[in-house]
């Protein structure tokens, strides 16, 4: 009787993680095409071909332009052809979660819901960004609708990871949280940037210094934060081994993204591959850094019940 019963519980156990386990591997592929999509976009402005395609949502009243493809025009063309493959996923992610609720995460729907939502904004901004002819605002934007997609699949993606804590975290979620804040705003900097070619007229009529220097004065807050991630986390004992190899590559990415934005200043803009690299490492830094904050967001968490199951009970540390 007692083995019919397990079987049961394990067959039960089964069923509810099956669909979580789709939504997990689902997230995370969304996650590499988003990360994909925004070096593209970066590659599409750097590259002159924002406008490659005059009309929206095809391509010269087509949905492949055969005989107007040119390597600006495939740029232009493939940006939307991921953006669509990203908003059908955000469908199905959306369509699977609301399906299987009663075996998910309560949070689950609604977090799915804000991302369609998101990409859905996503593509309205894309729309004016060519009808608009690239207006600045729009294209800022633009980039930071895509990060907040991104950020909002990394958060379910690593909050459905397996994952058990140490509860040895201390203040590193704080850290980590504001690390990912100050990347971020330093992310929209770097896009107004761009979008407004101030580096350009910086140096070739002394317009829009303000801006430029204002994303390489703020890349002060961001390194100081990653780099108390960093050494907090080399400091604390017993820290999950995941939480220290993130915060390794984040400080890894923080030097690779210092000496492409150096490189990038230092070279005028001239290189492509130095900006959308710059552009791309930021992205991907950011990335490391929303994810090292789930993770010790749940590992700070386990901490909490372990104090709160101790004050309720002192003598229940000994199972714990």
């Amino acid at each position: 009787m007692s083995e019919f019963v397990l079987e049961q519980q394990n067959v039960e156990a089964a069923t509810q993680h099956k669909p979580k386990e789709q939504i997990r591997r689902l997230v995370w592929r969304m996650c590499v095409a988003t990360l994909i999509l925004m070096a593209i976009g970066s590659a599409t402005r750097v590259m002159n071909a924002g406008l490659a395609c005059p009309d929206w949502p095809l391509c010269y009243g087509k949905l492949l332009p055969t005989k107007q493809m040119n390597f600006q025009v495939f740029l232009e063309w493939f940006h939307r052809f991921d953006a669509a493959l990203i908003g059908v996923s955000a469908i199905a992610l959306i369509v699977l979660s609301w399906w299987h609720r009663r075996v998910l995460p309560k949070w689950l729907p609604w977090g799915s819901t804000f991302a369609l939502f998101l990409i859905v904004f996503q593509g309205v901004l894309g729309g004016l960004t060519v009808t608009e002819l690239l207006r600045f605002d729009i294209v800022t934007a633009h980039l930071g609708t895509a990060l907040l997609f991104f950020i909002t699949l990394l958060v379910i993606g690593t909050a459905l990871t397996p994952y058990q804590g140490t509860g040895t975290v201390g203040k590193l979620p704080w850290l980590g949280l504001t690390a990912s804040v100050l990347v971020y705003l330093q992310s929209i900097l770097g896009a107004l940037v761009g979008s407004r070619w101030a580096l350009h007229q910086c140096f070739g009529a002394s317009e829009l210094c303000s801006v430029m220097y204002s994303h390489i004065g703020g890349v002060v807050p961001p390194t100081v934060a990653i780099l108390a991630v960093v050494i907090v986390s080399w400091r604390t004992p017993a820290l999950h081994p995941a939480l220290r190899q993130l915060a390794n590559m984040a400080g890894g990415l923080l030097i690779l993204q210092i000496l492409l934005g150096v490189a990038t200043f230092r070279l005028h803009l001239q290189v492509e591959p130095l900006t959308v690299s710059h552009q791309a490492v930021g992205a991907a830094m950011l990335g490391v850094l929303v994810g090292f904050t789930v993770l010790a967001l749940r590992d700070w968490a386990t901490s909490r019940d372990i104090n709160a199951a101790y004050a309720a009970d002192p003598a229940s540390t000994v199972h714990l």
